[in-house]
């Protein structure tokens, strides 16, 4: 599995919303460091790494909402649940062709046509999975996902900023 980065500056000692803002920025580089290359069907690897990915950037967005703009939140968490659905979509024909496979190198050679049959038939799978996922892809560029999130990463940082300027006794609204 893809391993997660650690995320420089997490800890205990600072607040929530700055801990928000310093996820969604690592995991938002990590979503879009693993995009490269992951259509290429002959590396399953890229697609499962960006897979979990998303749906670890998903997860964070989801955790940290109390300290997020919803009008942001809202298309930029939407668009990311997407993805993570076409990445999924895409990754259930990859694991069950390497699991056909390995059946037809084990199988018999009358057996052998039958299990072509579901390989081929998986494959189109496959290929129409990947179709999608790069409309998916498509859009999440032309829609700038990776912008949108850095200003999510950055009005966390802002009402950080202001959480840490407030003091208790003021009850300043924050944002």
């Amino acid at each position: 599995m893809a391993k997660a980065k650690p995320i420089p500056g997490l800890s205990g000692n600072i607040s929530f919303a700055q801990a928000a803002a310093l996820t969604i920025e690592v995991r938002s580089e990590e979503l879009f460091a693993h995009s490269e290359g992951v259509l290429d069907t002959s590396d399953i690897r890229r697609l499962h790494a960006m897979r979990v990915a998303s749906r670890r950037l998903r997860a964070v967005l989801e955790f940290y909402s109390p300290c997020l703009p919803k009008d942001q939140l809202r298309p930029a968490l939407k668009e990311v649940r997407r993805l993570a659905d076409a990445l999924g979509a895409r990754r259930d024909p990859d694991v069950e062709l390497k699991a056909l496979n390995q059946f037809a190198d084990a199988v018999g050679p009358a057996d052998r046509p039958g299990v072509e049959r579901f390989i081929q038939g998986t494959r189109r799978q496959q290929e129409e999975a990947n179709a999608d996922l790069a409309v998916v892809l498509e859009s999440m560029v032309a829609d700038d996902l990776r912008g949108r999130l850095e200003e999510l990463a950055a009005a966390a940082a802002i009402r950080a900023g202001l959480e840490d300027q407030a003091l208790p006794s003021e009850g300043v609204r924050l944002p």
